[in-house]
């Protein structure tokens, strides 16, 4: 009897290693690196995308959807803030925080979308001084199940990121420039 109840463990653990092993296999990641250049000085742009009360002057979603509601709860321009959102008369739902920021350097973000889909992209953007100008590089990275990436490609979910995280930049462009 305690032979069949050691095989029995020794199989459920096995399963369940190979379970997770297999679900780790199936797990891919969409890296989308986009840049711009701005004639602006570093400050400004930095504290552009560090103070989220910011962010409406160069969201490509609430340009979209004019009727999105935001706040920005907790310290902002400091880590742990975060940017809520609620658009699409209900569909839309999540927020973004601050993770991470090397002053006149680097900020990381990540979302979390709650609607109208599940996902936690993460969001980091770099700054370098180019005469009088800031090169802002953004990089945007998913984990993603392999099936869900190829439906994305496939209805256009991918290019629909692409053309929003360009847009933001560019928008984000305008704003500084001002």
């Amino acid at each position: 009897m305690k032979a069949i109840k050691s095989i029995l463990l020794l199989s459920l653990f096995t399963y369940s290693i190979s379970a997770t092993a297999q679900k780790e296999s199936n797990m891919t990641s969409l890296n989308i690196q986009k840049t711009i250049t701005i004639k602006a000085d570093l400050p400004h742009v930095f504290d552009h995308i560090k103070y989220l009360e910011k962010f409406p002057e160069w969201s490509p979603f609430l340009e979209e959807d004019p009727t999105q509601t935001y706040k920005v709860t907790g310290t902002d321009g400091q880590i742990g803030a975060q940017y809520h959102w609620e658009g699409n008369k209900g569909k839309d739902l999540g927020y973004q925080e601050i993770k991470s920021i090397d002053p006149g350097k680097s900020i990381q973000m990540q979302c979390d979308i709650q609607r109208p889909f599940k996902a936690k992209p993460t969001f980091s953007y770099t700054f370098k001084q180019q005469g009088d100008k800031i090169l802002v590089t953004q990089d945007f990275h998913l984990s993603v199940k392999r099936i869900d990436l190829f439906f994305m490609k496939l209805f256009g979910g991918v290019k629909d990121i692409n053309r929003m995280n360009e847009r933001g930049l560019e928008l984000l462009k305008i704003a500084c420039e001002k």
